[in-house]
């Protein structure tokens, strides 16, 4: 690292880059030094974070998504659908029997990764569309930057087709494309992408991911005691309460059993079961129908929704019809930003909170040390470099070229501290990733699991924090090394220690 104590320009100054380097090993500052109090404290993995302001006292209704949300499953059911879906591909798609010897790969892919059906490509990028350079895949192998910005024109700026969903598939898919081109076989890109898009689907159509969790509930789901401590909290204070579910009522009934007990649907207001969501929130053609005890389906028209009976399909309109539970006063949670929440805030009003498992594990890495020292020296030397890339000596560019080597050599570390091949699901290098952005545009709240809600009062205010806009603030570093809108002069730097 160039000196292991960092300095930044505050005012205009006449010293150069390279003056400036002589000057920076007679300063004693070392990274920890450059963190106030304020900054130094800890997140909280447990803790709900607000995008949008909301008060609970406001809310009369809560709604929630079943898989992922009530149920949290454990990483261990991840392999399972992998397998799964690979034998589907080869016993059913006649795929070649050597994809049978890749296996699931936790440590590959992350959450939001946008995949190039056409060029098959696999990559991360940011709320503005350009793809983060060292994150683009071809199969398993990474694919040269150059040839990236080669296939998109010259430019980094990829248009945006496909989001992945659930990234299980990606891993899966990955493998089928690494076989394939690692064998010389031909295919037509759109083909693998929808196979294994089936295969995966038909995991769940055949209820074999059902089956795996019906079998041991104590080993694939999680905080199921939590759950239900949040519901019967919420009920206990005169909420009322939704489930609106894609899967079949009977796997939700004895999920729910397992984590609440037998007489769970007291609990909730109405029950929705195979609600076939997203298209539940936008096509109105689809009535509900009632299921009776044994779960057949009845043919009466429905008029109402009665508490401790069981609804099938259906649509939003005819259920904001039959509840009158509209706009704000409701907040539903779910772990699927398009198909759970979008059309929810941005056509009806509700308020919504996202559930993202993942934030756990980030946070606990943005805690490290290794972490926020990495950080805060990438900050300093984006600042070094913002002031002095007016100098144009021979010497004092080269300096600059140094810091600009060294800023990216710490962004890749800080990269690997996630995912070796990704990164963060949340950032790229700087900017906000494109899930990021979505994640702020359909969620007010957003949690690692929906047990959060239990650390707070159901009266409590939650207030987005004010994050500076460019033209609000100077550099952020500055505040960030010295606590404060000012920024020292060089001058003053040499008796810090």
């Amino acid at each position: 690292m160039l000196g292991s104590s960092a300095l930044w320009a505050g005012k205009p100054t006449s010293l150069s880059p390279a003056s400036l380097l002589h000057l920076l090993p007679t300063v004693s500052i070392v990274s920890a030094d450059l963190l106030p109090p304020e900054v130094c404290s800890l997140l909280n993995p447990a803790a709900i974070y607000a995008n949008n302001e909301i008060s609970l006292s406001d809310v009369e209704v809560y709604g929630f998504d079943y898989d992922y949300t009530l149920a949290q499953y454990a990483d261990a059911l991840h392999p399972e659908i992998f397998n799964a879906a690979r034998d589907i591909l080869i016993e059913h798609y006649k795929y070649p029997e050597g994809i049978r010897k890749y296996d699931y790969n936790p440590s590959f892919a992350i959450r939001g990764l946008h995949y190039d059906i056409q060029k098959s490509l696999l990559m991360k990028i940011d709320a503005f569309h350009y793809v983060q350079l060292g994150t683009a895949y071809r199969g398993l192998q990474p694919v040269p930057d150059e040839e990236v910005v080669d296939l998109y024109g010259g430019t980094q700026h990829i248009p945006l087709y496909q989001m992945s969903g659930f990234y299980g598939k990606m891993a899966l898919l990955s493998c089928v494309v690494d076989h394939f081109l690692g064998h010389g076989l031909e295919f037509d890109q759109a083909h693998l992408y929808k196979d294994v898009t089936d295969a995966i689907r038909d995991v769940h159509v055949k209820g074999l991911m059902y089956q795996w969790i019906e079998r041991d509930m104590e080993k694939y789901i999680l905080r199921g005691e939590e759950t239900f401590a949040v519901l019967g909290r919420l009920a206990a204070h005169g909420k009322q309460l939704f489930l609106i579910t894609n899967s079949p009522f009977s796997f939700v009934d004895k999920g729910m059993r397992h984590m609440v007990g037998p007489d769970w649907r007291q609990l909730f207001d109405v029950v929705i079961v195979q609600a076939d969501k997203p298209s539940f929130f936008t096509d109105r053609r689809k009535p509900f129908r009632k299921l009776d005890e044994m779960g057949s389906l009845q043919w009466d028209r429905i008029t109402s929704l009665e508490k401790g009976k069981i609804y099938r399909q259906g649509n939003l309109f005819d259920f904001l019809r039959l509840t009158e539970w509209r706009g704000p006063r409701v907040l539903y949670f779910g772990d699927h930003l398009y198909s759970d929440l979008a059309d929810l805030m941005l056509r009806h009003g509700w308020r919504t909170g996202a559930i993202i498992p993942e934030l756990e594990r980030e946070i606990r890495i943005i805690n490290t040390e290794q972490y926020m020292h990495s950080l805060t020296w990438q900050q300093a030397l984006t600042g070094l470099l913002e002031r002095m890339q007016t100098y144009e000596d021979a010497e004092s560019r080269q300096v600059l070229a140094a810091w600009v080597k060294e800023r990216q050599e710490l962004r890749c570390v800080t990269k690997a501290l996630f995912n070796a091949q990704f990164g963060s699901i949340f950032r790229t290098f700087h900017n906000p990733t494109y899930f990021s952005r979505r994640l702020v545009r359909f969620s007010d709240l957003y949690m690692a699991s929906l047990s959060c809600l239990l650390n707070y009062r159901v009266d409590f205010t939650f207030y987005p924090r004010r994050t500076p806009l460019q033209h609000e603030a100077p550099l952020w570093m500055d505040q960030l090394c010295t606590g404060c809108m000012k920024t020292p002069f060089l001058g003053d730097m040499a008796h810090i220690r």
